[in-house]
């Protein structure tokens, strides 16, 4: 079966956002929802359930509904997320407690949860079920992973496997979710939905290590976010969990130090921890991993029934997402 290139993948779950959204009454319940979808955003989820669904031979048209409903949920995490974090921004655009007020917010938030299960319901009742199992679980993964994520601001002796959990949960589930839901639709064998499901939680948790990574030292003019906001927030990241761990005595001193307050002025502060990420060897560690869950993800490739021409799409899209600077 043909496949389509990502940005062809990009424009037609677009497209369907568009045709499926209507603003109706009340206008403060539903303009959010709207809002927060249309800011853009690289869509990846969403595209990987489309893309998934004719890696196994049907088309993408098939997969929409549920790529939707991946989109749905995650925008509706990510308003939540906000509130929870007090973000004044997301992608560049006021958020929508900001421009709106937090009880609006929860409460689009809310509807986003029920509108993303809407979609399912346009499938028959085996695939919707099959794919209802999977988002339920899914989305309670996601709470656990955001829960853990705050509980780990306050704790000083968060260890590394159990920040690898955290990602998993709050940010790879959803991302091995949304290709599995393409494998569910394409009523594919349970050992290829597995297996694509494994490729998508490998590439999900390179993902976030290499957001962990870009966010230290990621280039300020394609990164999209503030560079260094970790380090302001002082977030215990896998780059300063692997400095903790291998840096001389006065470095890592000096580092829990810097974690402990906040400034008003962070140019220095910035530049310190950078410096200890780089020479503990904790950014040459990052990117170590980084590499290592991207060869993971591609080993579950070989085990899987299709054809090599397919095996190197998913291949180069992994390829892509390691060599991205945004």
């Amino acid at each position: 079966m043909f496949m389509h290139a990502l940005s062809q993948y990009q424009e037609f779950v677009t497209e369907y956002l568009k045709s499926q959204l209507e603003v109706k009454e009340p206008k403060n319940l539903y303009e959010p929802i709207h809002y927060i979808l249309h800011l853009g955003g690289k869509r990846i989820r969403p595209v990987l359930t489309v893309m998934s669904a004719e890696i196994f031979d049907v088309s993408y048209e098939k997969a929409l509904p549920a790529a939707l409903a991946v989109e749905v949920f995650h925008n509706f995490s990510l308003v939540h997320d906000d509130i929870m974090d007090d973000a004044p921004l997301r992608r560049g655009n006021v958020t929508v407690h900001e421009k709106w007020d937090t009880n609006t917010a929860i409460l689009s938030g809310d509807a986003m949860l029920i509108l993303a299960y809407q979609y399912f319901e346009k499938y028959e009742p085996v695939i919707f079920q099959a794919l209802a199992k999977l988002f339920s679980k899914t989305a309670l993964e996601v709470c656990e992973g955001q829960q853990w994520d705050v509980d780990f601001e306050t704790r000083k002796d968060v260890t590394i496997p159990e920040y690898l959990k955290m990602i998993e949960y709050k940010t790879a589930v959803l991302v091995a979710a949304a290709m599995k839901m393409g494998a569910i639709i394409a009523q594919t064998s349970d050992e290829n939905a597995n297996l694509i499901y494994e490729f998508g939680l490998n590439l999900g948790l390179a993902f976030q290590l290499q957001d962990d990574y870009l966010d230290a030292f990621g280039d300020p003019e394609t990164f999209g976010k503030q560079v260094g906001g970790d380090i302001i927030e002082n977030k215990k990241t896998y780059l300063y969990l692997k400095a903790m761990e291998f840096a001389n005595g006065i470095d890592r001193q000096e580092l829990a130090d810097l974690f402990s307050i906040q400034m008003e002025e962070n140019e220095a502060k910035i530049t310190q921890v950078k410096e200890i990420f780089v020479n503990s060897g904790a950014s040459a560690a990052t990117k170590k991993a980084i590499a290592a869950y991207t060869f993971k993800a591609f080993d579950t490739l070989d085990k899987m029934n299709i054809d090599e021409q397919k095996k190197q799409i998913l291949r180069s899209f992994g390829e892509n997402l390691m060599g991205r600077k945004v």
